[in-house]
């Protein structure tokens, strides 16, 4: 079992920055890739940012300029900076991670685990 603790949501105001965090815990082999994804009120759950083992980002195109996404692959830790957040930046923010987590001495076995969620609420 691989279980994510996020922490860094909050209320801000417009124009305001956060950083969320996302640190993985369990039997964990490797790491492959972490991300984060959002879900606003009435919409699906989309795609924010994310960032490979050999740090190959990807971004959402309404978050680029905005959102640094980062990696502290000895803390199995995942960061999202925010910056110039809008309101249309609400939302609950999930942290994902996926890897290799080790059975025992000689199996292993894939994993995709996701975070509890934590909310961002961008508001004058």
């Amino acid at each position: 079992q691989v279980q994510l603790v996020e922490s860094g949501g909050g209320l801000v105001q417009p124009g305001e920055s956060l950083r969320l965090s996302c640190a993985a815990s369990g039997s964990i082999f490797n790491i492959n890739l972490m991300g984060w994804y959002r879900q606003a009120p009435g919409k699906q759950r989309e795609l924010v940012a994310t960032i490979t083992s050999t740090r190959t980002t990807n971004y959402a195109d309404s978050v680029k300029g905005r959102f640094t996404i980062s990696g502290d692959n000895a803390k199995n830790t995942v960061y999202l900076q925010m910056e110039s957040l809008k309101p249309e930046d609400t939302a609950v923010y999930y942290c994902n991670v996926r890897g290799i987590t080790r059975i025992n001495i000689l199996q292993s076995q894939p994993f995709d685990s996701w975070g509890p969620g934590t909310q961002v609420t961008v508001s004058s």
